[in-house]
C-alpha cells in the first residue's frame, strides 16, 4: 500500500521530534525515574522574581540550561544557532506568542490548560519571558 507524501512527511517530522526528545533525556539516565521532569529547586536569590519563579516551576525542567533539557535542545536544533535555544536569553518573544505555545502547545510540546497554569500566572510567565524583547 502507497502512503500520501504527507502522511510520510508527518511520520518522519515525529519520528525526529522523538529523536531529539529521546536524545535529550538520555543524557538525564543517571537520575532516579521521576527525577528528570520535576521541577527544578530555584536559587534562593531568583525567588522574589514571580515571572522567574513561575518559570522555574513551570518550564525549567524542559527548558532550562544544561544537558538533557528536551524543550532546550528541542529548540537548538529547530533554529541551529540563529536564535537562542534557552527561551529567557530570547528577544523575541512577545507575551501573545509566549501565551498561545502554553495554551496550545506545539511539537512535542504538550498544552497547560488553566488548571495547571492559571490565566494570571501565564500572564506573568509571559511578561518575564518578553521582558528583553520590550514587548511587555
Amino acid at each position: 500500500m502507497r502512503r500520501c507524501g504527507c502522511a510520510a512527511a508527518a511520520s518522519a517530522l515525529l519520528a525526529g521530534a522523538i529523536t531529539v526528545v529521546l536524545a535529550a533525556v538520555a543524557g538525564r539516565a543517571d537520575e532516579s525515574p521521576g527525577t528528570a521532569w520535576a521541577a527544578l529547586p530555584l536559587p534562593a536569590a531568583e525567588a522574589g522574581n514571580p515571572g522567574r519563579l513561575l518559570f522555574w516551576s513551570h518550564c525549567a525542567a524542559c527548558h532550562g540550561a544544561g544537558e538533557g533539557m528536551p524543550g532546550t535542545a528541542a529548540l537548538a536544533a529547530k533554529y541551529g544557532g540563529q536564535k537562542p535555544a534557552l527561551l529567557e536569553q530570547r528577544t523575541d518573544l512577545t507575551p501573545e506568542f509566549v501565551t498561545a505555545i502554553v495554551r496550545h502547545g506545539v511539537s512535542v510540546m504538550p498544552k497547560f490548560r488553566k488548571t495547571e497554569l492559571s490565566d494570571a500566572d501565564l500572564a506573568v510567565l509571559a511578561a518575564y519571558l518578553a521582558h528583553r524583547s520590550g514587548a511587555h
